[in-house]
């Protein structure tokens, strides 16, 4: 039985390779064939009656640690520079604003038809609010550069303003001065611990010796973004500041300090950690993808009681991003289609409280939400034209 699950297993993340290598060509996201892939491999193990345990405990803990990651894979390949600060405003806006106006507008839905607080309505709508990085960096990577920089920014910092609301939303009981006050000073607190563990980390990168140094880096990362999830504190922004300031280095190694990092050995390192992240951030979600797959349950996801829902959301997500990226003068194709539900959306969903969670956002409507979205996505790079972004 152990032989036959490492050989499945193997099998399973060399086809995930498969498709990550052919995508540029088929215009298919990987994300999409996993998904197909691992909900196939469940009615095999149900045709078959091969008892699988359950795995479903599992599904966080690969969504967490591909959560983050994707998003220091993202970030080390950012460029920051003064020439750049007008880009990274504007897809800032393009980053919150969409998601608070729809947060803020399904809210009232769910509280108009659900018969619930706004409050409550809020918590439930932000997960659906935030395109999730974890498909939307890897499936722009065949765009060019201009075009996959602004998908990076905008689906990274969706990722942390969404975590950020839906921390504020869900602790607190009533939104006052206090609360606010309190959520200032968690914002305080966080980019403390990231300008110090950055330093930290950049140091133990450039001073380690031993054969094994990237892993401890992994591990400390990992680390430092669990603690301050206890806390309550939005972490990927500390992940985010670290990945940008090691693929930064070149813009300010002029700084004292920073030459005492020895900032041209230390860049060859960062090329190989960042090589390393890469790789183990495709293990990682091939993994969850193929996992959440598997938990697919085709009952949910063909539910008629759901399915007006869902296409509602993806129409209202589509429509607000067309109309933002209108505003901000952003070309449409192929951004426009680059907003899928994924990863983040599960770990917010799977972070209710569970006395703020709602019959009207149950999985079924999750997994239709994410699956519409993917194909929306899919269907739009399909139709891009690599010559056309030139245009």
């Amino acid at each position: 039985m152990t032989t036959s699950i490492i050989i499945t297993i193997c099998l399973l993340l060399i086809l995930a390779y498969i498709f990550d290598i052919t995508s540029s060509k088929t215009k298919i996201p990987s994300v999409i064939l996993l998904l197909i892939v691992g909900w196939a491999v469940k009615q095999g193990t149900d045709f078959f009656e091969i008892r699988v345990p359950n795995l479903t405990s599992i599904l966080p803990v690969l969504g967490t640690i591909g959560l983050i990651l994707i998003v220091l894979e993202g970030s080390l390949e950012l460029e920051l520079n003064k020439s750049k600060l007008p880009f990274i405003g504007k897809t800032a806006l393009v980053a919150i604003i969409p998601m608070l106006l729809f947060s803020f507008g399904l809210a009232f839905a769910f509280y108009y038809f659900g018969n619930i607080s706004f409050k409550i309505g809020l918590a439930n709508a932000i997960p659906l609010a935030v395109i999730s990085s974890a498909i939307a960096i890897p499936s722009a990577q065949n765009l060019i550069s201009k075009n996959k920089e602004f998908i990076t920014y905008e689906s990274s910092l969706s990722d942390i303003f969404g975590v950020i609301l839906f921390n504020f939303i869900t602790l607190n009981d009533y939104i006052g001065a206090s609360s606010v006050g309190g959520f200032l000073f968690e914002i305080l607190v966080i980019l403390i611990i990231s300008f110090v563990a950055t330093l930290g980390l950049a140091f133990l990168l450039s001073k380690i010796k031993h054969p094994v140094k990237f892993i401890p880096i992994i591990l400390s990362i990992v680390l430092i973004y669990a603690v301050t999830k206890i806390y309550h504190l939005p972490g990927l922004i500390f992940i985010l500041l670290f990945g940008i300031f090691l693929g930064n280095l070149d813009e300010i190694k002029s700084n004292k300090f920073i030459q005492k990092l020895q900032p041209d050995l230390l860049n060859k390192e960062v090329h190989k950690f960042h090589e390393l992240t890469t790789e183990i951030a495709f293990l990682v979600r091939a993994l969850f993808f193929l996992l959440f797959g598997y938990l697919i349950e085709t009952k949910e996801l063909l539910n008629t009681a759901t399915i007006v829902w869902a296409i509602g959301i993806c129409s209202g997500i589509f429509a607000l991003r067309y109309i933002t990226l209108k505003t901000f003068k952003i070309n449409i194709k192929p951004a426009l289609f680059i907003a899928p539900r994924g990863l983040i959306t599960i770990l917010l969903f799977l972070s209710i409280p569970d006395n703020q969670v709602i019959d009207l956002v149950n999985n079924s409507l999750v997994i239709q939400v994410i699956i519409l979205s993917a194909l929306v996505m899919m269907s739009g790079l399909m139709s891009h034209k690599t010559e056309d972004e030139n245009n």
